[in-house]
């Protein structure tokens, strides 16, 4: 048992997640005391203690350039932040990073290790190499710095700059303030992996009720052609669940809805998410291939048959050779292929093997997740005798290595909350082949306007300010309803939200 005990509750959430990365299988509770001395106490197992008194954080501060601290106040920080305009706002983020670093050292001495992303929290660990480039620094600054002030691995700093390169290079193609990008979301799977923590449910049992869904998301479709009319997508993305568990047919309708709906002529990606072998058929790729669909992707997860039994997922690893060589067959010079790094009772040896597998097939761009600890915990993950942090380590190296095999690049990079040894999740992909719309959807550099039970519109919303360049972005976003059966009763409600904010 670990108790952690913050003093404000800003300091909440780094503090619990920095000790999670370190301390995955241990139970954490933790409160809020305004009226304790120290900002954070921490009592770990064993006894060991930890805290941090307000002075302390002057001293952090500080530490950086090399000076003692002197003034306690705004104006001091205001020094140590580059002598910019110091808000109220501005020095509660600088106690706050402070915090955190000081909570991570002492971690670090606690369990004699780091991590590789030192006290990088959030999902989106390449924004601030993106910020930098677009300020102009370069990979020695910006390297630097994410090892300096967030304790970030040297090889990890290299791996942000060199992700946030490619994608401000694959971004600068498109207008992403002009266009926008459409997601629409098939809720169903064959089955539901015992991992999944995404929005869908078993096909199955709801086999009735396809098509009244199908009715609701093509109205919200014609809606959102409505209210785009004049803009134009970049890229398109069928997601889920497992759009291929739509019969034929019905995928027919749905991409013919879209291809009506929308002016395409300016789409640089269309992308299907295929996803599981055991719902692929030659009949629905051959319908895939009456529209512009660029881009699909065939899921294996893993290709060691005792963990596909084991989680659920009712195809075998002769499924996925099968699929991927139909859709070749086909014409699909663009497939994409998913790996999960961790799952349960798999070694590095397991993930090598895969990989080996995956070389085989030479799929155009691969992604590779870290499994989160959340989910791994279904699996008694806490329990199993191998070093978590070590063994997946080995397998994010050999994912990354088999990736330089086949040509492919790393292009973006996200992370979950509670992942399995504070890793990431990595898309690869050859140099012409990569996924704009993944980008796009961890950059939030464009408006995502999104369809289907779940699904997240996101809206970039320009303010005029008085500053130089006179604009502010604000992200707004707008969610549907997860349950399938309220998304079919409120559609209008769902589509009556996006029409609020919409072009504002």
């Amino acid at each position: 048992m670990i108790e952690i005990a913050c003093k404000k509750n800003k300091f909440t959430y780094n503090v619990y997640h920095i000790t999670k990365a370190f301390f995955p299988g241990e139970e954490i509770t933790q409160r809020v005391d305004e009226k304790q001395e120290s900002l954070v106490e921490l009592k770990l197992p064993g006894d060991s203690c930890f805290s941090l008194a307000p002075e302390d954080i002057w001293e952090e501060l500080t530490k950086a350039e090399g000076r003692e601290p002197e003034e306690k106040g705004l104006e001091r920080l205001a020094d140590d932040l580059g002598n910019l305009p110091v808000t109220e706002e501005d020095a509660a983020q600088a106690e706050k990073r402070a915090v955190t670093r000081r909570v991570y050292r002492f971690l670090c001495e606690e369990s004699g290790r780091e991590l590789v992303w030192g006290t990088l929290t959030g999902v989106r660990p390449t924004k601030l190499p993106m910020q930098m480039l677009e300020e102009g620094k370069d990979r020695e600054e910006i390297t630097e710095f994410l090892k300096k002030e967030y304790f970030v691995t040297p090889s990890k700093a290299g791996l942000g700059y060199e992700i946030a390169c490619r994608e401000k290079e694959l971004l600068g193609k498109l207008d992403c303030r002009g266009g926008f990008s459409l997601y629409a979301g098939i809720p169903f799977c064959p089955s539901v992996c015992s991992y999944c923590s995404f929005s869908s449910s078993p096909i199955g049992a709801w086999k009735d009720q396809v098509d009244s869904y199908l009715d609701a998301l093509v109205k919200e479709l014609r809606a959102i052609g409505r209210m785009a009319r004049g803009r134009y997508p970049d890229t398109v993305y069928i997601g889920g669940g497992t759009p291929a568990t739509l019969e034929p047919d019905q995928l027919r309708r749905l991409l013919a809805e879209i291809t009506k709906n929308f002016d395409l002529s300016h789409t640089v990606e269309f992308t299907v998410e295929a996803g599981r072998p055991d719902s692929i058929t030659e009949e629905k790729l051959a319908v895939l291939k009456e529209f512009p669909v660029t881009r699909i992707s065939i899921n294996p997860q893993t290709m060691q048959q005792k963990t596909l039994d084991l989680v659920g997922r009712r195809h075998t690893v002769e499924d996925v050779r099968e699929a991927y060589a139909m859709a070749r067959r086909l014409g699909f010079d663009n497939i994409n292929m998913d790996l999960i790094a961790g799952l349960p009772g798999e070694n590095a040896a397991d993930m090598e093997d895969t990989l080996s597998q995956i070389e085989e097939m030479q799929p155009d761009s691969l992604t590779v997740h870290s499994l989160a600890i959340k989910r791994a915990a279904k699996f008694g993950q806490e329990g199993r005798t191998m070093d978590l942090h070590s063994e997946i380590s080995r397998m994010v190296d050999a994912a990354a290595k088999s990736a330089v095999k086949m040509g492919l690049k790393p292009y973006y990079l996200y992370r979950q909350k509670n992942i399995a040894g504070n890793f990431e999740n990595v898309g690869y992909a050859k140099l012409d082949k990569a996924g704009i719309y993944n980008i796009l959807i961890m950059e939030e550099k464009q408006t995502i306007l999104a369809a289907g039970a779940g699904a997240s519109t996101k809206m970039l919303l320009e303010t005029p300010i008085r500053t130089e360049g006179g604009k502010k972005i604000d992200i707004v976003h707008v969610e549907n309803v997860k349950n399938i059966t309220e998304y079919i009763d409120r559609i209008d409600e769902m589509i009556e939200r996006k029409e609020e904010w919409l072009w504002r």
